[in-house]
């Protein structure tokens, strides 16, 4: 894509839609929707699954994984059909969605998850190494956020 192109009414249609499917905070909502209250405060403070974990609730965080997921995932693939641009607009829209959402004061999650769904709508052999790379670590040192650092670092290798 070349700089021009930035601009385009797709292009930025793409930003807008990942952005405000991004946004939207699982995390927070399955656990309000549980009777748990904000997930915000307790743990990192955070509103991904890592922080869900920490209420003891394996099926929340499991849900609230795949949910962060699945918006990147549909971010891009909603937008792919103006063309690849607006759909690398969308994937970082919701992306960045995920970690600054306007409604909750622009505090979201660290974004893994979200970017597991992106991965997964551009390069599922991406996917699949960033989560070899991701889980190997997360087991072996017992830091998620680490491991998904790492795994984010080797991703651009492995595209």
């Amino acid at each position: 894509m070349t700089l021009p192109d930035l601009a385009t009414p797709a292009v930025l249609g793409g930003l807008a839609l990942g952005y405000a499917l991004g946004s939207i905070p699982f995390g927070l909502i399955l656990t309000r929707f549980a009777g748990l209250g904000d997930v915000r405060a307790i743990g990192s403070g955070n509103i991904g699954a890592t922080n869900v974990l920490r209420t003891g609730r394996k099926g929340l965080a499991a849900a609230t994984l795949l949910g962060d997921a699945l918006k990147g995932t549909a971010a891009v693939l909603i937008a792919r059909q103006l063309g690849e641009g607006p759909a690398l607009a969308a994937g970082l829209g919701a992306f960045l969605g995920h970690l600054f959402p306007a409604w909750l004061g622009f505090k979201g999650g660290k974004g893994v998850a979200t970017f597991i769904g992106v991965l997964l709508a551009f390069s599922p052999p991406a996917l699949t190494a960033f989560a070899a790379i991701w889980l190997g670590l997360a087991f072996a040192l017992k830091y998620s956020s680490l491991a998904a650092l790492a795994a984010s670092a080797a991703t651009p290798l492995v595209l």
